[in-house]
């Protein structure tokens, strides 16, 4: 059995292992489980049914783990995009007053375009016109973001009135959490041991549950809710797609999954050491993968799908297959039935594991041909621009719009690939429908 999973997943021409792919499987796992419990909250300020949403949620996220891992090969784990479903839920339902069975419906039809779109090979051609200085850019910019993401999730930096933020207090007991497990897998990494990610996870995990800073979950076991509440409810909703409100809503579900989808692919491949020649191997196949989940998240009920960021985790711990991601999968059904144990794993628990990977991702950073002004202009403000937005897409838009002008500044125009001109106007568009919204 051993040796059928090894050949299937090539653990020999990508240098890994079945142990190392478990390893980094369960590390993504943590580090993305969260999701379960945002995520119906977040389309529960829509209206939606939270138990539902967490059945869907679990559900496609394994489908997509399973077909990413076993068609495409690629340790890139998929779930409901982070901030897209935020959109959702307070832009589409709250603020515009569109039923969430409706912007159901508007994730259908996009993900249709999306799937049309992978078929006829219009992202796969977009993705390899991408500059490669500007592929490091977008994945050194995704490293500050979780990064972010982490001190801000551990309590290490908040809000701030004055000058939008700033360092956390230190009297908190959770903050302390992770500061432990930071300077705890920063030493076991320093030191090179083996897995030092996750030995920093449970490490933190304990020391929370025993100075109860981390509850003890009252019951084991518990049933997955029932799907009846959104199960293909976007189906039955899509003939209400029928005004240039919606139309534009669909539209805008397009864009930002299309270019979050990406960069997040791009910036992940990147680190892994995955990209050859400024081209990703068995690209089309990764992009079947995350259209087709997509899909499959509108019939189940949630919002849109995507390559998960937090997949770094399980990439910074060996993960080089698509087996990491199938063994992702295994634990998502799993943590649909073991929720009350998820809730150990806290915000202060996964911190540590962000900024540790942000680290690692930023190193691309130094292979960018930043003496060329022309070039380190666009892709500082990619770098930059990721984690300042909170969003992959605006930070990619910001760079893409600025590369053709320093380009033509520079005599260059010649040199910019047609694609990037269409995507610079694109990007424009995709900026000014958002601003409407």
């Amino acid at each position: 059995m051993r040796s059928m999973i090894a050949k299937y997943f090539h653990f020999k021409e990508l240098g890994t292992n079945l142990k190392t792919e478990t390893l980094a499987g369960i590390t993504t796992f943590t580090a993305m489980a969260y999701i379960l419990f945002v995520n119906p909250n977040v389309l529960g300020a829509a209206g939606m049914n939270k138990g539902a949403v967490f059945t869907a949620t679990a559900l496609a996220s394994a489908l997509g783990c399973f077909i990413m891992g076993i068609v495409a090969n690629y340790p890139i784990a998929l779930s409901s995009s982070l901030g897209i479903n935020a959109f959702f839920a307070y832009s589409v339902c709250v603020g515009m007053h569109i039923p969430w069975q409706t912007a159901l419906a508007g994730v259908f039809a996009a993900s249709i375009i999306f799937v049309i779109l992978t078929a006829f090979k219009i992202r796969e051609l977009i993705i390899n016109a991408i500059p490669a200085d500007f592929k490091r850019a977008i994945s050194g910019g995704i490293g500050l973001f979780i990064a972010f993401i982490g001190f801000q999730n551990g309590g290490l930096i908040v809000a701030n009135k004055s000058n939008l933020v700033g360092l956390g207090s230190l009297h908190v007991g959770t903050t302390w959490l992770t500061v432990f497990g930071l300077v705890l897998t920063i030493v076991l990494f320093t030191m090179r041991i083996p897995a030092a990610i996750f030995i920093g996870m449970i490490c933190t995990t304990i020391l929370g549950i025993s100075t109860k800073l981390i509850p003890l979950p009252t019951k084991i076991v518990s049933g997955m809710p029932s799907l009846k509440p959104t199960f293909l409810v976007a189906l039955k909703n899509l003939d209400k797609i029928n005004t240039l409100q919606l139309a534009v809503v669909v539209l805008t579900f397009l864009l930002v999954t299309f270019f979050d989808t990406a960069g997040t692919l791009v910036g992940l491949c990147e680190q892994a050491g995955l990209i050859k020649n400024n081209h990703i191997p068995r690209i089309g196949r990764t992009l079947v993968a995350d259209s087709s989940d997509m899909v499959i998240g509108s019939l189940l009920g949630t919002s849109p799908m995507g390559a998960f960021v937090e997949s770094s985790t399980g990439i910074s711990m060996g993960g080089r297959s698509g087996f990491t991601v199938v063994v992702t999968g295994l634990l998502f059904i799993i943590g649909g039935f073991f929720s009350p144990l998820l809730s150990v794993i806290t915000d202060q628990v996964t911190a540590p594991a962000l900024i540790i990977v942000g680290i690692l991702m930023a190193q691309s950073l130094a292979k960018i041909n930043w003496k060329d002004f022309a070039i380190a202009t666009p892709a500082f403000l990619i770098m930059i621009g990721i984690p300042l937005t909170y969003s992959v897409s605006d930070g990619i838009a910001l760079g893409f719009i600025m590369y053709p002008i320093t380009m033509l500044a520079t005599k260059r125009a010649k040199h910019v690939n047609i694609i990037m001109y269409s995507l610079a106007i694109v990007f424009l568009f995709f900026m000014w429908i958002l601003n409407e919204n």
